[in-house]
């Protein structure tokens, strides 16, 4: 009885510590615990002249401690009248960094993305989550105070024809990436058990720049993200774009994305 007396503490600690990091619009360095299995079906849109939007099916696992693997499969109308599929992509992150004291840690990670998609190249932003092929790398460091988290990337894609479409010469085939997010806990103020509905609140800034044309973006998006269970995870976001010269499929849209982790299932 003992023990599982002080699992379960060290269960809701966890849960404490790591959910005010789980971001909406970007990964932290933190990894979701290993032999888990996570799978997410998000859509993204917006309304405009018309309604278009994206849906992503993405199956999460955690290999180890310190490996993480995604595999994504998008499906949208945004280049034509009717959905189709798009394409695929493959993430992985891997913590080489991990310091942690009471109640705070930090992490650090590097990260690669693969993407091999099949739309029309009509725009200036490289998007390797459903509109670009090509192959990405970055460094994510993540801090966490309590119940405040923090966390700041930078990454650098490099575009390929996508299946369908070749890359003009006149197109940027290369971009810079940075990211900052904030991440508050607002519920539960004391944690008692596992199953308490956790409520955090984000606010991440997302920016972009293809060095070789001066051109820029960066966007601003508020979340708020509901977890049920310690399994279940609801978040609703909307983007808004700050400023940019970049040419884009889509800005200022919302997301909504699901969430079901399954512990130990590997």
């Amino acid at each position: 009885m003992r023990f599982f007396f002080f699992l379960s503490v060290a269960v809701v600690y966890t849960a404490t510590l790591h959910a005010q990091e789980l971001y909406v619009a970007t990964e932290p360095a933190s990894n979701m615990p290993r032999h888990s299995i996570g799978i997410r079906l998000a859509n993204e849109g917006m309304f405009q002249s018309d309604f278009k939007h994206r849906t992503n099916l993405e199956v999460m696992v955690g290999a180890n401690k310190n490996l993480m693997l995604h595999g994504s499969a998008y499906l949208s109308d945004f280049y034509q009248t009717d959905q189709k599929f798009e394409g695929l992509s493959f993430y992985g992150k891997y913590r080489f960094l991990s310091i942690d004291g009471i109640q705070r840690h930090f992490r650090g990670a590097v990260f690669t993305r693969y993407s091999s998609v099949s739309n029309p190249l009509i725009n200036e932003e490289i998007n390797l989550e459903g509109d670009n092929s090509g192959i990405q790398a970055g460094l994510v460091l993540t801090q966490l105070i309590h119940k405040l988290g923090l966390s700041g990337s930078v990454s650098y894609t490099k575009a390929s024809d996508n299946r369908d479409f070749d890359l003009l010469s006149s197109q940027a085939d290369e971009s810079i990436g940075y990211t900052f997010s904030s991440g508050y806990l607002l519920f539960p103020k004391v944690y008692k058990d596992y199953g308490q509905t956790n409520l955090n609140l984000y606010l991440e800034f997302l920016g972009k720049s293809n060095p070789s044309r001066g051109e820029n973006m960066m966007d601003i998006a508020p979340a708020i993200q509901f977890i049920f269970n310690s399994k279940i995870r609801l978040d609703v976001s909307q983007r808004f774009q700050l400023w940019g010269n970049l040419n884009r499929t889509v800005e200022n849209m919302y997301l909504l994305r699901l969430e079901y982790n399954i512990f130990n299932a590997l």
